[in-house]
């Protein structure tokens, strides 16, 4: 119960080459339990030493835990090559909805239902006539214009902080930012890439780039311990 007490509202996200060597992991509270995960695509065969790699990071504050579960599945964030087939469509998790550097699927799933499904209704004129792959692609053109950017921007996200420790050390320090914070929290709340402050872009973007200087230029520094 001390344990689960600490937790009460608390997350905690963890990134480095022991836990993802391109994504983070996690731990967070479910009811009466915590959920202490990590994902990757570039090395699905070793996702059991990921595994291992946040609990042993977690160690101080889940140690003597009972596991109550150990699954993987696989993280569909790569958008599908073709998601509509005749008169049969893709969406959610089936068409890749899925978004890189934060991992968020069910908004999308959702969301990219409802979109076609109000396509259908419309092109088909309540049920009155027959869509077909035409009325279907119309969905998918909206859908890239309203997200596109969103997924293209978190790809590079990913790819940029994700695939070396001096680059997520850049990203975590990147974190303390109040206008990242800041954009962070809009785009999650309303789904798209938010900001539209050049002032505050070209900071951030030489900020970036001294980080990036810095944490490739020196040794690492010691492992951070939390409280």
């Amino acid at each position: 119960e001390d344990k689960m007490e600490y937790y009460k509202d608390r997350a905690e996200m963890y990134v480095g080459e022991d836990v993802s060597p391109d994504f983070y992991a996690w731990v967070f509270p479910k009811c009466d339990h915590v959920a202490v995960g990590t994902g990757t695509v570039v090395d699905k065969k070793g996702i059991q030493k990921y595994q291992q790699g946040i609990r042993d990071r977690a160690a101080p504050r889940i140690k003597d835990g009972e596991i109550l579960r150990v699954e993987a599945h696989p993280i569909p964030e790569h958008p599908r090559p073709w998601r509509v087939k005749d008169r049969a469509v893709l969406v959610g998790d089936a068409a890749g909805y899925v978004t890189k550097c934060s991992g968020e699927g069910i908004y999308f799933a959702a969301k990219s239902g409802r979109m076609c499904a109000e396509t259908i209704v419309k092109a088909s004129k309540n049920g009155t006539r027959m869509i077909d792959k035409a009325d279907l692609m119309e969905h998918i053109r909206e859908w890239d214009a309203k997200y596109g950017a969103t997924y293209l921007v978190l790809d590079l996200l990913q790819k940029f902080f994700y695939t070396t420790d001096a680059a997520r050390e850049s990203f975590v320090e990147l974190c303390e930012e109040e206008y990242v914070q800041k954009v962070t929290f809009d785009s999650y709340l309303y789904k798209t890439v938010q900001g539209n402050d050049p002032v505050g872009d070209l900071k951030l973007g030489w900020k970036t780039l001294q980080s990036l200087y810095k944490n490739n230029n020196k040794q690492p520094d010691p492992m951070r311990e939390l409280a």
